[in-house]
């Protein structure tokens, strides 16, 4: 499912595993790097970040599966992945969704690329594109998109989107559609878009409209978030961790595995 020791600059290694998902950015300051390239050159992308979640999913959906291979870029969401790629042998940063909006933005808001939000509800698009503007007033933010409640990331209502992007004129639009819809549109509108980036970013709208508290810094730094979440959450939560829980054991074995390749 992971390829948890290949590296993008090891074509060897790469072609042990070609149907496993490549982490294959490796700190947030690469990703940047990457996306400022593709604005630069007006070439279109994915961004994926990975996480327990996501792999408990993959597991569940060949769909979510094949979304993810179709990936442009995937950076590691959660401690537990950069936990079990240094247990096989690789180190890579963590790098939230969350924490990536906005040095995007800033990025965007420095080449002057046209910005889309996309998820959420109408209210948290709003809010949130109220407080970008105040931290970045040249930001140009030329959609703010909400689907209906069932939204179908592949259907009718995702063509009306790209169409609604298309004459938007965005280069760029952040995801928040939470897994694996996200990662599923963002594939599908990539093949009508072929020159704006997706980025998937899950709750991170949310953080920034003040809909949703995030957790503290400290608890962050002390890998709890995920403690913090439950918490506040608990009936929504408590089933989707126990099944992180439950497949930690194989993807431990798998990265002991492949340190020993």
């Amino acid at each position: 499912m992971i390829d948890w020791a290949a590296t993008p600059n090891n074509a060897s290694e790469l072609s042990k595993n070609p149907d496993a998902i490549q982490i294959n950015v490796e700190s947030q300051t690469a990703l940047l790097e990457q996306v400022s390239e593709c604005l630069r050159v007006g070439c279109g992308f994915t961004v994926a970040t990975v996480n327990l979640d996501h792999i408990v999913k993959m597991y569940q959906s060949d769909q979510f599966y094949q979304a993810y291979k179709h990936q442009t870029y995937v950076v590691a969401d959660g401690n537990p992945i950069v936990w079990l790629s240094r247990l096989a042998g690789r180190k890579i940063e963590l790098a939230p969704g969350s924490e990536l909006i906005l040095p995007l933005i800033s990025l965007a808001t420095n080449m002057e690329v046209p910005v889309a939000l996309l998820g959420a509800t109408q209210e948290t698009l709003n809010e949130t594109a109220v407080q970008l503007k105040k931290a970045y007033p040249k930001l140009n933010i030329v959609a703010c998109i909400a689907p209906a409640f069932g939204f179908d990331p592949e259907g009718s209502e995702a063509q009306e989107c790209v169409n609604e992007l298309s004459q938007s004129g965005a280069k760029m639009c952040l995801l928040a559609l939470g897994a694996p819809k996200q990662e599923i549109f963002a594939v599908y509108a990539a093949r009508y878009l072929p020159h704006c980036g997706f980025i998937s970013i899950g709750a991170g709208l949310d953080f920034i409209a003040g809909s949703q508290t995030r957790a503290p810094l400290i608890v962050r730094k002390l890998a709890m978030e995920w403690l913090w979440r439950l918490l506040s959450n608990p009936r929504r939560l408590v089933y989707r961790y126990v099944a992180c829980i439950a497949v930690l054991p194989k993807l431990v074995m798998q990265a002991i595995r492949a340190r020993k390749l």
